[in-house]
């Protein structure tokens, strides 16, 4: 029974990592369709979300099923619990990546961003994609450096979300409406993406310690 035990604990960490792989498909899409104005590549990023939504209801069914089957304690209590919670961050990792998707189809075939301000949303699409892929190293291999990189890149994600508002309230900005309001949500979702990425980092580091204290404040 203990081996079956942990095949299914296994499993669990599996799937976890096979979510994290979609998220970062749907990024690198809905990056593509956001920044190059692809309509097919926003049109791929929103039907496949229901994809990873699907993966994630799956993981949490297997999970309640262990924890009422199998009736774990201390550390494999912990790893369950903390594969529900991840899974429900992955999944919104995965509808963020959705909605900076569908920011893109809404405006093609204009480009959703001023020329003056697409490269600071370059660099935030480039930390995050970085932050998906430490949140899939994290969970292969449960290096505590990955964690650390993560709060890293996301320091610098919210710098970049306040330079965002700063150029929409310069002088200088002279925008129409609703591209301002494309602009802020699309900021939004983007660094919400990476706090999600945060939320999974502080998951594991407490799963690897066993103490919450151990999670540096950082994350």
């Amino acid at each position: 029974m203990r081996k079956v035990f942990q095949a299914e604990l296994q499993h669990v960490g599996e799937e976890l990592i096979q979510i994290a792989t979609l998220v970062k498909e749907a990024l690198e899409r809905a990056s593509n369709a956001f920044l190059e104005t692809d309509i097919q590549e926003a049109e791929e990023v929103i039907s496949n979300d229901a994809r990873i939504d699907f993966m994630q209801n799956e993981l949490d069914e297997r999970s309640i099923d262990i924890l009422a089957l199998q009736g774990p304690v201390a550390s494999d209590l912990r790893m369950i619990v903390g594969a529900l919670r991840m899974s429900s961050s992955l999944e919104r990792m995965g509808d963020l990546a959705r909605h900076v998707a569908q920011v893109a189809r809404m405006r093609y075939p204009a480009p959703v961003l001023p020329d003056s301000i697409t490269p600071i949303f370059t660099e935030i699409i480039e930390l995050d994609k970085k932050i998906i892929d430490c949140v899939i190293a994290l969970l292969e291999t449960r290096e505590l450096s990955h964690a650390q990189d993560i709060a890293k890149h996301k320091v610098r994600i919210n710098e970049l979300h306040v330079e965002v508002f700063n150029r929409m309230a310069a002088d200088d900005w002279d925008h129409p409406a609703q591209t301002t309001v494309d602009v802020t949500l699309a900021s939004r979702y983007l660094e919400r993406f990476g706090d999600h990425g945060v939320s999974v980092a502080r998951k594991v580091t407490y799963l690897v310690t066993g103490d919450w204290n151990a999670v540096p404040q950082s994350l």
